[in-house]
């Protein structure tokens, strides 16, 4: 596992979040339907003048088609996405408590090397605490 892939896991979490934004936003719009009200008369003598409601979507069928194929797309993103943040998450369970809390720190919070050394306590440095990860990294 390198430096990449941590930053990936952000880009992964951060996709998965707009992703679900969106296909939010999709679902609305196809559930989406319009009213409305005329007015008319009856058909047969005498013409007493009627009011009939009216209501559907604002898009047709080839516009449902493509939402559709739009959204199963998304997911497919997500899916990917998680799979992503998935593999991160199993991997780090595997290294260290202390290089955990670097990384999470560092890397999932956005601290500086200095802000995280602050945090991992123990007359930390921001460049004992960079060092310790770059030969973690080796």
């Amino acid at each position: 596992m390198d430096k990449q892939i941590l930053n990936d896991y952000i880009d992964a979490c951060e996709l998965i979040r707009e992703t679900e934004r969106d296909i939010k936003r999709l679902k609305k719009r196809r559930e989406e339907v319009l009213q409305d009200s005329v007015r008319g008369s009856n058909p047969e003598f005498p013409y007493n003048p009627q009011s009939f409601k009216i209501h559907g979507t604002a898009y047709t069928c080839r516009d449902d088609n493509r939402l559709r194929t739009e959204e199963e797309l998304l997911v497919e993103r997500k899916n990917s996405a998680d799979r992503i943040r998935r593999d991160v998450e199993v991997w780090m369970l595997t290294i260290p408590a202390r290089m955990q809390r670097i990384i999470r720190y560092r890397f999932f919070e956005g601290l500086s090397w200095a802000e995280t050394a602050a945090r991992m306590g123990r007359k930390a440095t921001g460049d004992s605490v960079r060092m310790e990860f770059a030969n973690f990294l080796k």
